[in-house]
């Protein structure tokens, strides 16, 4: 068991069981719940909610693994018709000491009788009506929580009894609703954020559920821990971020795995052929929505330029979301050919002028964006936004110096950190000197991504882009800050024979183009607007629509 006082004891490892092993009657409900962290699938527990003439069953089972060796033979929660909750019971062992729970629930009061090794225990607790049980480890009990919160508003108050230690509050701070797509449907997921009310500290909590309460996902943040339904967690299902009536979902074959990716086009086109555009996300796991703090940057943008008349294209970079490949040794190189082998797609469309195809990239997209063009004729031009003019080297300790000067330290306490990064950066390119940085940040920084990254220089690549070159940048961008946009635009226009090169600066928007205060960082959660400016379709459209290859 786990010690009393922690309330919400979080799983490392788990096995699978098979469903199976838990009885089911004819109306009942059985799913496995995936269990991730840090994004990393580690285990996952079978649930089976089975509805009788006296009420509702949850049962659940799992066997975890090292280091918490803890097996859940038996657990089962009983609730009455009106999901008013009767009793639990579960039994296993933690590192072989066998372990058992069984709690009645009945008049305002929880009683438990507690088995810990081969000491035995009883404990009354004071309940509320209408109290939710959700005992540690268990996460097939959160279909209770989903069925009571069906009706939700931000506001209502719960109690939930974490059995058999103490009852909390849960407090209800927003809804909203997500479309989700799995591999047979797609379907809108109410995502209800809450806060419970631990004795060591407030926890936040993400729950989704179908309309009729059927659990979908649990988030923990703060533990980077996610549970989520196996159908909804499967590589052939993803969160809809961004909605556009008439959006096409499609399969682009790479280099031996495919690339998932949405089409939006011009509703009524002027002509058989329009001109194209594929969006080149950022650093990290992006989606093909490019989603930063809840903002779908890409989506919206790629609705922007399919109303003004452009054939655009979004994917899931490799590795991410319902693309195929893996990312463990990919670097900015490979990113580049995923790029090409999304123009071969859109060259090969017959509605698609092949003399007018652009690539916008954004962020570290622009310099995917310039490898990508520099070795491919099909590219008639390109566009970097909020896209880093120096060495990735030099982004990383301008990126932390800006970091470190908004904490309270003193300059030789910032002065260290920073020869810390420099130190790093130099072993990453190197390979030497590793035995001045410890095993755990080697671990984090020696990869191939890295190391592409911090080498790459614009000044050495931009004269191997042949094609015109626009520049947009917002002008209260934190991340990559104004200046940037400038030097990059003097690199594009030193060209031999320039082609042509163009720079933009948008007023008033961050990093992500949105309308900010400040455009710092710690900002983008709390941005009084959720919507890209327009005035970055609006600059990309004027550019691209003077060019002719």
């Amino acid at each position: 068991m786990t010690k009393p006082g922690r309330l919400l004891a979080f799983i490392l490892a788990l096995l699978t069981v098979p469903v199976a092993a838990i009885a089911q009657t004819a109306d009942s409900d059985a799913f496995t719940l995936k269990v991730l962290l840090r994004g990393a699938a580690i285990g996952d527990e079978v649930v089976v909610v089975n509805r009788t003439g006296s009420g509702w069953t949850v049962s659940s089972a799992s066997r975890l693994g090292a280091p918490l060796m803890f097996e859940l033979r038996n657990a089962e929660l009983k609730y009455a018709p009106d999901w008013s909750a009767l009793s639990l019971s579960m039994e296993g062992s933690v590192r072989n000491e066998v372990f058992a729970v069984s709690t009645t629930i009945a008049n305002g009061l929880a009683s438990s009788n507690i088995l810990q090794g081969t000491n035995r225990t009883t404990k009354n607790d004071a309940v509320s009506d209408g109290t939710i049980l959700l005992p540690n480890n268990f996460y097939g009990a959160y279909v209770a929580l989903a069925r009571a919160l069906v009706a939700a508003t931000p506001g209502t108050a719960l109690k939930a009894y974490v059995a058999p230690q103490a009852e909390i509050a849960l407090t209800v701070d927003s809804v909203a609703e997500d479309r989700l797509q799995t591999a047979d449907r797609t379907f809108t997921a109410r995502r209800v954020r809450l806060t419970m009310a631990n004795p060591g500290g407030p926890l936040s909590v993400d729950l989704w559920s179908e309309p009729d309460g059927r659990l979908v996902r649990i988030s923990i943040p703060a533990a980077q821990l996610d549970v989520v339904r196996e159908d909804v967690a499967s590589s052939a299902a993803r969160q809809l971020t961004f909605y556009r009536e008439g959006d096409e979902d499609v399969r682009i074959a790479a280099n031996g795995f495919n690339l998932a990716a949405t089409i939006s086009r011009p509703k009524n086109p002027a002509t058989p052929k329009v001109p194209a555009v594929v969006l080149v996300a950022g650093s990290g796991p992006m989606g093909r929505d490019e989603v930063v703090a809840g903002i779908p940057i890409f989506g919206q943008l790629a609705s922007q330029l399919a109303d003004a008349g452009y054939f655009v294209v979004r994917y899931d970079k490799r590795g991410v979301g319902q693309s195929g490949g893996r990312v463990e040794a990919v670097t900015l190189q490979d990113y580049a050919d995923d790029v090409r082998a999304v123009l071969k797609f859109v060259d090969s469309r017959k509605d698609v002028d092949d003399k007018r195809i652009f690539l916008v990239g954004h962020s570290e997209g622009g310099w995917v964006s310039m490898l990508a063009a520099a070795a491919d004729d099909r590219v008639a031009g390109i566009a970097l936004c909020g896209v880093p003019s120096g060495t990735g080297a030099d982004l990383v300790v301008e990126q932390q110096r800006a970091a470190l000067e908004s904490l309270t330290l003193t300059y030789a306490e910032r002065e260290e950190k920073l020869a810390l990064q420099r130190r790093i950066n130099q072993a990453v390119v190197t390979g030497q000197g590793w035995e001045a940085v410890t095993s755990d940040l080697r671990r984090q920084a020696d990869t191939p991504w890295f190391r592409s990254f911090l080498m790459f220089d614009p000044a050495v690549q931009m004269p191997r882009v042949k094609v015109p070159v626009l520049v947009v940048q917002g002008e209260r961008d934190r991340q990559v800050v104004a200046s940037h946009g400038q030097k990059l635009a003097a690199l594009a226009k030193a060209r031999k024979k320039d082609p042509g090169a163009s720079v933009v600066a948008i007023a008033g928007v961050n990093h992500l183009f949105v309308p900010a205060a400040t455009g710092a960082v710690a900002e983008y959660a709390s941005l009084p607007t959720r919507d890209i400016t327009p005035e970055w379709s609006k600059s990309l459209v004027a550019w691209m629509s003077g060019i002719r290859q």
